[in-house]
């Protein structure tokens, strides 16, 4: 993954060029020292699959950095405070790291975000068709909140609609990019993105009547916890 560096204390910034130098996964394209320079970055052509971004910063924090980007690569966050995590959160990073930072948590980051790079899915491949009735019916990923078995039927639900269809959950489960869905259930699998609360061990999910609340098996808690961006120590 072709990978760039922002922040502007320079110790922390060595830190991490020096752990991108050890790791094969990644590729140092720059290293900038305030986010203003790094915006020229995104005029160059190249493409940037990574950005390791500080939070406080002189002229233009991260945060505001991230919102002049209209297609945001991957970002892993490189902060000295928690404060700013759920901010960062809203804004989908793949990582949240705090300085201090060990290699062993840089790599643990790594590799999340290579699991992501690896899935990531084409634009032109980033919906499903379904039968309903007679007719296909054209579903982006995006709008599937989650899948849910009915003995012989699984059922995929949207904000708008219900869409039931003859299959099995783990021919689906196959179907589906792992980048994107996550299995949480014998009977569930998930849009990541739509959670909106992990509480104990369910899952909710804000729907068009209210919110629906969807059960974690034991033993796929650890992979759920793999698969979001879990922003503790």
């Amino acid at each position: 993954m072709n990978c760039i560096i922002i922040d502007d204390d320079q110790m922390s910034r060595r830190v991490i060029e020096e752990f991108v130098e050890r790791t094969d996964q990644l590729n140092l394209l720059s290293s900038y020292e305030n986010a203003m320079d790094a915006i020229n970055a995104f005029s160059t052509g190249e493409d940037i699959d990574l950005i390791f971004l500080d939070i406080e910063m002189p002229e233009m924090s991260g945060i505001d950095f991230l919102e002049t980007l209209t297609n945001p690569p991957q970002i892993i966050i490189v902060s000295s405070k928690e404060k700013y995590a759920l901010d960062a959160f809203n804004y989908d990073v793949t990582d949240y790291l705090l300085k201090p930072v060990n290699y062993s948590r840089f790599f643990k980051a790594v590799n999340k975000a290579s699991v992501r790079f690896k899935n990531k899915v084409d634009p032109k491949e980033d919906e499903i068709f379904i039968k309903k009735n007679s007719a296909l019916v054209r579903l982006k990923y995006k709008d599937i909140l989650w899948v849910e078995a009915l003995e012989n039927y699984v059922i995929f639900n949207t904000f708008e609609e219900k869409y039931t269809i003859h299959f099995t959950m783990k021919a689906i489960e196959q179907k589906l990019p792992s980048g994107i869905f996550t299995r949480v259930h014998r009977s569930y699998i998930v849009n990541i993105s739509s959670i909106n609360f992990i509480e104990d061990n369910a899952i909710i999910i804000k729907t068009k009547d209210g919110a629906k609340t969807i059960p974690i098996g034991k033993s796929y808690k650890d992979k759920l916890m793999g698969d979001i961006n879990l922003m503790i120590k």
